[in-house]
Formats: structure tokens, sequence, C-alpha cells
């Protein structure tokens, strides 16, 4: 398994403010759920988890927007 697969990151001001890499997709996604528990509420936070191997986004915070019209 590698242990780098799971790309976790927390930008605030869209400066990178921390980073991690797991080889579980649970345990990424538990550790998704404690940054937002413990800096969700900062102002300009984003946080992203990244499947590497198949480089897609798994999960964002705050979500991004849905259903806008140009």
């Amino acid at each position: 398994m590698d242990d780098q697969r799971y790309h976790l990151t927390l930008t605030l001001g869209g400066r990178p403010a921390m980073q991690g890499w797991w080889g579980s997709e649970a345990t990424a996604r538990r550790q998704f759920k404690v940054w937002i528990g413990e800096r969700g509420s900062m102002p300009g936070v984003r946080i992203v988890l990244v499947d590497e191997l198949e480089a897609r986004v798994l999960a964002s915070w705050p979500a991004a927007p849905t259903g806008l019209r140009d």
C-alpha cells in the first residue's frame, strides 16, 4: 500500500498551512473531519482531501458551491 496515496491540505487565505499523507483512505477521512472540527471555522480556511493515485478530490471544506449559473 502506498503510504502517501491520500493527501490532505489545509490552506488559510490561499496559503498552505498544514499537510498530511496517509495510506488508508479511512484514516485520511477521519483526519479530514478532525481538521474541520479544529480549524474549520477559521477565516479563509480550505481543507482538501485528494487521492493522489487517481488524481481526484475526495472531499473539500467548505464544500464547493453547486448549481451556480454563469
